[in-house]
């Protein structure tokens, strides 16, 4: 794993995804994974700092208020790197064959393509916006985006986590010295690459599953 940049408590509980033998073969993958593993480490902070404070978690496993009525889901280049590579290489059947239908029909605008069947078939590697985004006191009504109608009630993320988080993809694109990726940082230029995840053409990804699963036969 990268050496941290700065300290922060971390809670042990929550493990890091590890890929041994494709973090070897990509470098960009240990990255994601480390900033994946700081954003986990601040919303469980986050969170817990909101508990004692007497307020309850609404997000539970199960709900995908936000998956449908978000249609403005940031995702940045390293993640859709990261996308496409445990889409293509990690995610099994059937969950494999249901996604790449999902990926065929999908327009832009529509809910989040990798909502199928209720589930998130990309969880493990799902975007930081997706990971930041909690609700608390009640869940959300059907078709209700908190964001917007009760944003007192969705989770402030940790801004140190947030930044820690950050840090660590800015090498996958040239930006390797700490002092450089601080300065970027610092004015937010981080979020200049991010596109919107619904907006995308997903077709060309099942393509690319495809083009995968017959090397292999």
């Amino acid at each position: 794993m990268a050496k941290k940049n700065i300290s922060l408590p971390l809670a042990h509980h929550i493990k890091r995804l590890s890929f041994p033998e494709s973090e070897n073969k990509h470098t960009w993958l240990p990255m994601l994974l480390d900033a994946y593993h700081i954003a986990d480490q601040g919303v469980n902070a986050a969170i817990r700092r909101e508990e004692k404070k007497g307020r309850k978690l609404a997000c539970a496993k199960g709900c995908a208020a936000c998956c449908i009525t978000h249609r403005s889901i940031p995702v940045y280049p390293i993640e859709l790197v990261g996308i496409t590579w445990y889409v293509t290489e990690k995610l099994e059947e059937p969950m494999r064959s249901d996604l790449a239908a999902c990926l065929e029909k999908h327009t832009p605008g529509d809910p989040c393509v990798f909502l199928v069947k209720g589930i998130c078939a990309i969880h493990p590697m799902r975007p930081l916006a997706c990971r930041h985004f909690n609700v608390f006191t009640t869940p959300c009504a059907e078709g209700e985006d908190a964001f917007f109608t009760r944003k007192k009630d969705v989770l402030i993320p940790i801004r140190e986590y947030m930044d820690e988080a950050f840090f660590h993809m800015l090498p996958f694109y040239g930006v390797t010295k700490a002092g450089d990726r601080r300065k970027i940082l610092k004015k937010g230029l981080q979020h200049d690459a991010a596109k919107e995840l619904q907006g995308l053409r997903w077709a060309e990804l099942a393509r690319k599953v495809a083009s995968y699963d017959r090397s292999k036969v």
